[in-house]
């Protein structure tokens, strides 16, 4: 970038000219008003309102349970397994817990677990694979190689070694382990990402400007990156709603943890089907397949805005006779 002696003085920086022929501050890519443009394509978007409405209503029961049940999830003072009722929405268990409070409260540690795991898997993959494409050479072949590593061990049959090591893991334990196994797919996208835009002008005036390569890949690189990090984050999540429960399904949770998966746990220990409590496995199960559907549709919502050739075509046709209107 030359400097130039111009109306701004000595120091006066020229304008970076984008395609569309407009002048943009120098260092400062598109990317930064990228969180508005992702805010109005998802209010035009089905899947993703669907998907939206369905994650908000689950974050509401989360957040207040006890609004919404009253009873102790835990505790064993009903007579057992009694059918639904007004008194017992969902009927009891073989313990004589109140099982529409367990549903309603498991939902905060499946959900606690979600964002953990979506927000610690995205951090550590984009600071590893922004970092491996942006500074290259040596650093781009270690973090490779371990990234690689992790891609090539089957995740969950790892989740249950190392899960069977710290039986009876409570919450934290478990947004730990699935985060440090679930991050490596993710690196390997920001890596291909970030590389494609090492070479762009708004870097090299970075660069010129004599930034560090910290700030580069913070201030510059990652900005540019909103709609793959927020769909990584989707995806991450759905995997640790499907591991965690699965784990806590077989046993390899905290058992006394009142959550989806342990209700699936304790429900076929005590053959709910055979014995009558077919919604002490349907109920919890169907809201496991519901809030995983909720971030699948909210990830390839982010798909079809980030990528048009994804979009339906009804709406495409409708955009240009609309434009042509």
């Amino acid at each position: 970038m030359a400097t130039l002696s111009a109306p701004g003085g000595p120091d006066y920086e020229a304008p970076v000219l984008q395609p569309t022929g407009l002048p943009t501050p120098v260092g400062r890519p598109a990317g930064t008003r990228s969180l508005r443009r992702l805010a109005r394509a998802v209010r035009s978007n089905r899947k993703a309102m669907v998907g939206v409405v369905l994650l908000v209503l689950f974050c509401l029961v989360g957040l207040f349970p006890g609004v919404i049940a009253h009873d102790n999830p835990s505790a064993e003072v009903y007579a057992r397994s009694l059918g639904p009722s007004a008194r017992h929405l969902l009927g009891t268990t073989a313990f004589g817990q109140d099982m529409f409070a367990q549903v309603v409260y498991g939902a905060r540690p499946v959900l606690l677990i979600a964002f953990g795991v979506g927000i610690g898997a995205t951090i550590i993959a984009m600071l590893i694979g922004v970092a491996a494409a942006y500074l290259g050479g040596v650093w781009d072949g270690a973090l490779n190689l371990i990234t690689d590593v992790l891609l090539v061990i089957p995740a969950f049959p790892l989740l249950i070694v190392i899960a069977s090591y710290l039986h009876g893991a409570g919450t934290g334990v478990l947004i730990a382990v699935v985060t440090l196994v679930s991050w490596s797919y993710t690196a390997r996208q920001l890596r291909a990402q970030a590389l494609s835009l090492r070479n762009r002008d708004f870097l090299e005036a970075a660069r010129v400007r004599g930034e560090r390569s910290l700030y580069i890949i913070v201030v510059e690189i990652i900005p540019t990156m909103t709609s793959l990090l927020v769909a990584s984050f989707l995806t991450n999540a759905l995997y640790a709603v499907l591991f965690s429960s699965s784990l806590q399904f077989i046993g390899l949770g905290d058992p006394n943890t009142v959550s989806w998966g342990t209700m699936l746990y304790w429900a076929e220990n005590n053959e709910a089907f055979q014995t009558g409590q077919a919604l002490w496995i349907i109920v919890p199960g169907l809201c496991i397949v519901a809030l995983g559907a909720a971030f699948a549709l909210l990830n390839y919502a982010f798909d079809e805005i980030g990528n048009p050739a994804l979009r339906p075509v009804r709406s495409i046709r409708g955009a240009r006779g609309k434009r042509h209107g």
